[in-house]
């Protein structure tokens, strides 16, 4: 495989919206962080691939719905202009359903990777918790965090911080 496209992977809660530590499914709570959205669209003019990867374990313990993790991201790509290629989430959780697609699993990454030839070493992935960048080191990714005690390659404090880096 010789892939020649750049993308960078982004986990969600965090990184995209603000983390409330609880579940975000309703779109009412899905607060998109300031300069989120300008961020993605930079980003995209750079010639990035934009893929979101997150855990959705809250279907699996029936918490809520496909569909309204659906909502969220509708509501997430109409604020940011429908600049985001493809937004992936696992369904499951460890103690229900297990799944290699979940983080710290890789196969959300691989899966896009293929879909959109993607060169890992021209790419990186941007998250706020160690199991975020674990499947990104497994593939070669380069590592932003938005969390300071997080080891990665690079440090941010918020996306928009990340886009002259890049």
């Amino acid at each position: 495989m010789n892939y020649t496209n750049k993308a960078i992977f982004l986990d969600r809660d965090g990184v995209l919206n603000r983390e409330r530590g609880e579940y975000t499914f309703r779109p009412e709570d899905f607060d998109i962080i300031d300069g989120v959205p300008e961020a993605l669209i930079a980003l995209k003019k750079k010639g990035f691939h934009l893929v979101v990867i997150t855990n959705q374990a809250g279907i699996a313990k029936g918490l809520y719905q496909k569909s309204d993790v659906l909502a969220c991201h509708e509501l997430l790509q109409k604020t940011c202009s429908f600049c985001i290629d493809h937004l992936y989430y696992a369904p499951w959780h460890p103690v229900i359903s297990e799944s290699l697609s979940r983080k710290p699993g890789t196969l959300m990454f691989e899966r896009a990777i293929a879909r959109y030839k993607i060169d890992a070493g021209l790419s990186y992935m941007v998250g706020d918790k160690e199991r975020d960048l674990i499947p990104a080191k497994k593939l070669d990714i380069q590592t932003v965090s938005v969390a300071e005690n997080v080891k990665a390659d690079l440090h941010i404090s918020s996306l928009p911080d990340l886009v002259p880096l890049v």
